[in-house]
């Protein structure tokens, strides 16, 4: 009998003092991108000068376990392309055309690009390291870089800012790495991209 009372009692301190273990496991929300409210600016720099510009979201979503980043995937319309620096109509569509075709990101067979979240690394507070396979051209490549990411009463704002090597997407004109004697004519092949996520459940 006393075993029995004894057993009984082991059983209420476990409950008391560990009732975490009998609890299931936490649910992940799913927090649904606003592509209206959220995009992506590019810039890239050549000897003589530089270009900048935005590329609109179709899609995407963010994971969240606990209050924090876990996951998230985005997508992203390579043929909303648009530089906001030329002011002349004329060159700004010539410009935009060229980022169009095979030279660059050859939209007509790859009309989309995407993120996806591989790993979240928590900084302190709202800051992350987020490393994620970036796929342009259908050639994925892993990229790491710092972001901030915030809880809002309506959901989510998350922002950060990478810098990919275009030819690691085989995107080689005008790339001293692959052309040489051109002079000032040469494009860098590092640009980055700054990615404004709101996200809402």
């Amino acid at each position: 009998m006393k075993t029995r009372q004894f057993l009984v009692g082991l059983v209420a301190v476990a409950v008391m003092a560990g009732t975490s273990a009998f609890v299931g496991p936490k649910k992940v929300s799913t927090f649904k991108v606003d592509t209206q409210k959220s995009g992506l600016n590019w810039n890239g720099k050549k000897v003589t000068g530089e270009h900048s510009g935005t590329v609109k979201l179709t899609d995407g979503s963010l994971a969240i376990d606990g209050g924090k980043l876990t996951g998230g995937t985005f997508t992203f319309d390579m043929n909303s392309i648009v530089c906001t620096d030329l002011t002349d109509a004329g060159y700004n569509a010539k410009f935009i055309g060229h980022m169009k075709s095979e030279d660059f990101f050859n939209t007509a067979k790859y009309p989309t690009s995407t993120f996806k979240i591989t790993k979240v690394t928590p900084k302190g507070g709202d800051a992350y390291d987020i490393t994620g396979n970036m796929t342009i051209k259908g050639i994925s490549n892993a990229v790491t870089f710092p972001a901030t990411v915030k809880t809002t009463a309506n959901g989510i704002e998350a922002s950060g800012k990478a810098t990919l090597d275009r030819t690691k997407y085989d995107i080689r004109y005008g790339s001293k790495s692959f052309f040489e004697n051109i002079g000032d004519k040469a494009i860098y092949d590092d640009f980055t991209v700054e990615i404004k996520v709101v996200a809402a459940k």
